[in-house]
């Protein structure tokens, strides 16, 4: 590793600069990252496709499982282009072999839902340590940068998804028209059969192509946080500096050596060098007050009278005060004081002032009595809301059970262009339904649904108008409560919609369900 060869500048930086760099750095060799990661994963995808073409779900995670052994040239290729030896195309994939072998299995089992995983690939593949030196190679450099290759992880999980399901939106929205119009809510349910088989596969190549965009970013930002760590645990810049400092230097260095030999050469003068140093009369007479005056060194002090003399001056102010404290206490303690006058007087000021809100307290029953007043007309409106907003409810229920009520609107005559009216029935409406399914299937659906309102408008009492929808009807008759009559309400409102919006008529085991399901619910006889 030749750092004075290094394509980008070796500093420290902080982590999110590090992985603005793996950007910037990924940008650079887009066109070789790109082809050398879709000639690897296309082709793989595509085998795991026809091996697996019943279970589209399984080959997309296996093609996800394997993104660890991917990603191993993509770095190969990054680390070589960082100093200046960019391999071709050719090169990156015959090298993808011999990229692959060290410690597979690790990668692909126990490590491989490591959030980490950008930033210890470059221990793995280019230290080329394992067990334990690996494990304490990554402890030293995930002490500062790990936080961020997690987020890396975290933020390109989020954006793996969104952008897979943003291109799938798209391939949808690209759809023929036609193919759209043959979808039926059960096809797509029973997509596993294999009618639609394709298009979920074509799904999961929307995710396969985002990763030639995306992976190598990936990793080159894994790369940049590596590149950056160990250049702050071994002083690459300073490194660095000093091999421009030493090449700047070796061209000049033999001119400075000569410049020192020929000023070494250079004998100064004698007279000089054998002048004695003058020394003043007054600098020889001794200080009356300086440290070897005979004041000083002709008194006799000993450790006895020096300590002596210590404690006067400690028994003289300021040092005349001692006190020892063998108790834990907060600030300096004061003597306890006698309570004086005005004390005295301030405290019986705020007992009177206690009575006084007490007496205040009392005048408040006026406000109390306002304030229940509002809380129970609050919980009138409320109760008022609720009969209000349940009233059509209430009404059907108290139907039911036989109570007296208002008299009702008139039934509408017709409903969705359909007569309801019972009359217009007949007898039989199953066997009706039978014998003109054969000829007429619209007419004979169309007669179930008209009954089916009748009976609803006329026999349950539901409040039917002429602005209800479909989903509407299925609505009021959820409210019901009676789960038969909703489930069949449901299925032939929905047959009903498919015939008269998209024109695709029943099969024929639903006209057997819909005419039984009329004649477990209503029996085969219009009630007189």
């Amino acid at each position: 590793m030749r750092l004075t060869e290094a394509s980008v500048a070796i500093r420290p930086r902080s982590a999110w600069e590090a992985i603005d760099l793996g950007v910037l750095l990924a940008r650079r060799h887009a066109g070789l990252l790109m082809a050398s990661w879709a000639l690897v994963t296309i082709p793989l995808f595509g085998l795991l496709c026809a091996l697996l073409w019943q279970y589209p779900g399984w080959a997309i995670f296996l093609f996800w499982w394997l993104k660890p052994a991917y990603e191993r040239l993509p770095l190969y290729i990054l680390s070589h282009a960082l100093f200046g030896n960019t391999p071709s195309l050719k090169q990156a994939l015959r090298a993808l072999p011999k990229l692959l072998r060290p410690q597979l299995l690790a990668s692909l089992t126990w490590r491989r839902l490591s959030p980490t995983r950008s930033f210890d690939l470059p221990v793995l593949q280019l230290e080329g340590l394992a067990g334990q030196a690996r494990s304490q190679r990554l402890v030293v450099l995930g002490q500062r940068d790990s936080a961020a290759a997690t987020w890396l992880t975290l933020v390109g999980m989020h954006l793996e998804i969104a952008l897979w399901m943003g291109l799938a939106a798209l391939f949808y929205l690209m759809l023929p028209q036609q193919v759209e119009l043959n979808w039926t809510w059960e096809s797509l349910l029973a997509a596993g059969s294999g009618q639609w088989m394709w298009l979920e596969h074509l799904s999961n190549l929307l995710y396969v192509l985002l990763l030639i965009l995306w992976e190598p970013v990936y990793v080159a930002c894994g790369f940049t946080l590596y590149l950056n760590r160990r250049t702050a645990l071994e002083a690459w810049d300073i490194e660095l500096t000093f091999r421009r400092l030493r090449q700047r230097l070796t061209g000049s260095a033999y001119a400075l050596l000569l410049g020192c030999a020929l000023l070494l050469t250079q004998v100064p003068n004698a007279a000089w060098a054998d002048t004695p140093p003058v020394a003043s009369e007054e600098a020889e007479q001794a200080d009356p007050q300086g440290p070897d005056a005979p004041r000083l060194l002709k008194q006799q002090l000993s450790s006895q009278a020096a300590r002596e003399s210590i404690e006067a001056l400690l028994d003289e102010p300021p040092f005349q005060h001692r006190e020892t404290v063998t108790r834990w206490r907060l600030g300096e303690e004061k003597p306890a004081e006698e309570p004086k006058p005005e004390d005295v007087e301030a405290f019986l000021d705020m007992l009177k002032n206690l009575l006084k809100l007490g007496e205040w307290w009392k005048s408040l029953d006026v406000v109390a009595q306002i304030f229940e007043v509002l809380l129970w007309a609050t919980l009138a409106a409320l109760l008022v809301f609720v009969l209000w907003r349940y009233r059509e409810w209430l009404q059907a229920f108290g139907e039911r059970i036989g109570l007296p009520t208002r008299r009702r609107p008139a039934a509408p005559q017709q409903l969705f262009g359909l007569e309801l009216a019972p009359e217009t029935l007949p007898d039989d409406v199953a066997s009706e339904a039978e014998r003109l399914w054969a000829e007429q299937p619209r007419a004979a659906l169309g007669l179930l649904y008209r009954a089916l309102l009748s009976r609803l408008l006329h026999e349950h009492r539901l409040p039917l108008k002429q602005s209800h929808t479909e989903g509407e009807v299925l609505h009021l008759v959820t409210d019901l409560g009676q789960q038969n009559l909703e489930n069949y309400s449901r299925q032939l409102t929905l047959h009903w919609q498919a015939l008269a919006y998209g024109h695709r008529l029943p099969a024929e085991s639903s006209r057997q369900g819909l005419c039984q399901g009329w004649r477990s619910l209503f029996g085969q006889e219009r009630a007189a």
